[in-house]
């Protein structure tokens, strides 16, 4: 399995099988440990991930789509498959602090995410958001980033709900092609 194990066997300390399986996904230790940062933090631009991820290739930075003031790349660490965030090219941190031009673009490719991934994966909502700040829960608080989640009925089931673990069914190379050409397609 690439991205996740799963193992079904032996949990108890009796060695006997408890019936359980396990799904593992040691890709998040890097998030959650926060080993990933820069040293200095996200603070400036040559540390923060979306100041960088426009300058790589698509395949390895998972930008979707690209436009003039803003661009659409996958999560790393998504909720559902297809998580997106829109953010603008330059490292600010507030929705206050965007100009016009960045405001309608951040807008209108909020929309047009919602549309391809409609297209795509028949999406039935979605969750859209902003963290402003740390205690708001934003990772990466210095540049802002806007949060297109799709959400299908049933999407919360027991996994996340009380094993308190997300199961993604696409890796997020296939899901950043996919959603690249029903993009292309519909600019």
């Amino acid at each position: 399995m690439t991205g996740a194990e799963r193992h079904t066997g032996y949990g108890g300390d009796d060695g006997l099988a408890d019936g359980l399986d396990r799904l593992w996904t040691p890709h998040r230790m890097t998030y959650i440990s926060g080993e990933d940062r820069p040293e200095g933090g996200y603070e400036k631009p040559a540390g923060c991930p979306f100041c960088l991820a426009p300058g790589l290739p698509a395949e390895e930075s998972l930008v979707v789509a690209r436009g003039e003031h803003v661009y659409a790349v996958l999560n790393l660490y998504p909720y559902n498959p297809g998580h997106l965030l829109v953010c603008p090219y330059r490292h600010v941190a507030d929705y206050t602090d965007l100009d016009e031009p960045e405001t309608v673009e951040l807008a209108a490719f909020t929309k047009a995410a919602m549309r391809v991934i409609r297209h795509v994966s028949s999406a039935h909502g979605f969750n859209l958001g902003m963290n402003q700040g740390g205690v708001a829960g934003a990772g990466i608080a210095a540049h802002l980033h806007q949060h297109v989640v799709p959400r299908w009925g049933g999407d919360a089931n027991f996994m996340p709900v009380i094993g308190r673990t997300k199961v993604l069914p696409q890796l997020l190379a296939d899901t950043r092609e996919l959603l690249a050409k029903a993009w292309a397609a519909a600019a």
